[in-house]
């Protein structure tokens, strides 16, 4: 992708030096730590507040995960729009996705499908998932049939999740798009203008036109009437979509367009980026294996990783952080721990040791190695039974 994308991303000034922060669904990179806030700006999304956060525990009874106490999840559309629809006694559905570009997903792909989960058990909603192997053989320059292969692979991985088989439909774009679906994609595609498109997602003339002509394929799920077998007279039906904050751009289109074609606009919300075991300026990426834990690594491999690649802010002999302590704002296994470490007192426990320098890297790194490897693990038992009747039960 061009370096000429996003050219109003947000501009820092660092050390003298104008850093450009480029987002968009297919770059996420920064001179530094990613400025979230300036994104709520040029994206013009809100902050995810704590009333918000506290009127979902009311209206769902449980406790906010993790990810929503912990501002992981922090920016939002319309969100209150869907809690006030819910507290009427309306109902909606929920749409994420995953574009196929790997093998296995790493930790952070898994981050909005966990979220997702939570979000269904809580609110009891259907749910669709969407696979764009489309997009990665166009954008990825992989052929339709290893785009495909990838979809199922990645399938099995989403299915693990443990989602709500009853209220669940998954679906890859090379095998569903047709129908109800792509009659809303050509009224999609007839509302937004070659230079609309071109400002949203930074296109030059130097992109072939399946780049230009995919965006109405990400956001027509948004629309209950492109599943037609599943809400069938439900045309009004609302629609959430939890993402990361670098899909934005699409929803941003597909906002727009929605009540011009008699849709309600589709509610957001939004999380930050996972970031790399080398440092928080970005996200974990396929491309490096190093960069990122795997659902599918042993616990050998994330021991290995973890306390070879885990950027530290722990000091660099022992007398100095036990002076000093760990600057914990850059410390990734602290960060790490802020995901998946699911008790609140411990990890505040850890944060204060660690942070006044009774607690040494090594031990906060093992913590980190242990609460990953437990997770993946997980996983790894509950993907090995996702057979290939389930698959072709669920997918």
């Amino acid at each position: 992708i061009r370096e000429e994308m996003e050219k109003k991303a947000a501009t820092e000034e660092r050390g003298g030096e104008d850093v450009e922060q480029v987002v968009n669904p297919w770059q996420v990179s920064a001179g530094g730590k990613i400025d979230y806030d300036k994104l709520i700006v040029q994206f013009g999304c809100q902050r995810l507040d704590q009333a918000l956060i506290e009127r979902v525990q009311r209206l769902t009874g449980r406790p906010p995960h993790v990810f929503l106490r912990r501002g992981v999840f922090f920016a939002h559309r319309d969100f209150n729009e869907i809690l006030d629809a819910y507290e009427r006694g309306e109902k909606f559905y929920l749409y994420t996705g995953r574009g196929p570009s790997s093998e296995a997903l790493h930790l952070g792909h898994l981050i909005p499908f966990m979220f997702t989960k939570y979000l269904q058990d809580a609110f009891k909603v259907p749910l669709v998932i969407q696979l764009t192997d489309d997009e990665k053989c166009m954008w990825k320059n992989l052929s339709v049939e290893e785009s495909q292969r990838l979809a199922r692979e990645n399938a099995k991985d989403i299915i693990a999740c443990g989602f709500d088989i009853t209220r669940t439909f998954i679906f890859s774009d090379f095998d569903y798009v047709g129908g109800a679906f792509y009659k809303n994609m050509v009224k999609v595609a007839k509302c937004v203008t070659y230079n609309k498109v071109v400002g949203i997602f930074g296109f030059t003339g130097e992109d072939h036109i399946g780049k230009i002509s995919f965006p109405p394929v990400q956001a027509v799920p948004s629309f209950p009437s492109s599943f037609p077998h599943l809400f069938s007279g439900e045309d009004k039906l609302r629609c959430l979509i939890p993402c990361a904050i670098d899909q934005d751009p699409y929803f941003r289109m597909t906002r727009d367009v929605a009540p011009r074609l008699g849709n309600h606009k589709p509610a957001l919300i939004e999380s930050s980026f996972f970031p790399a075991l080398q440092g928080e300026t970005g996200k974990m990426s396929a491309s490096d294996p190093n960069s990122a834990i795997y659902v599918t690594d042993s616990g050998k491999d994330i021991g290995s990783k973890i306390r070879k690649y885990a950027f530290s802010g722990g000091q660099d002999s022992k007398e100095k952080h036990m002076k000093l302590g760990a600057n914990l704002e850059v410390d990734i296994p602290i960060k790490y721990l802020g995901f998946f470490l699911e008790d609140d007192a411990e990890l505040e426990h850890i944060r204060t040791e660690y942070g006044a320098g009774r607690l040494f890297t090594g031990q906060v790194k093992d913590r980190l190695i242990q609460v990953l490897t437990e997770l993946v693990e997980r996983h790894r038992r509950a993907r090995a039974a996702v057979t290939d009747e389930v698959l072709h039960l669920q997918f």
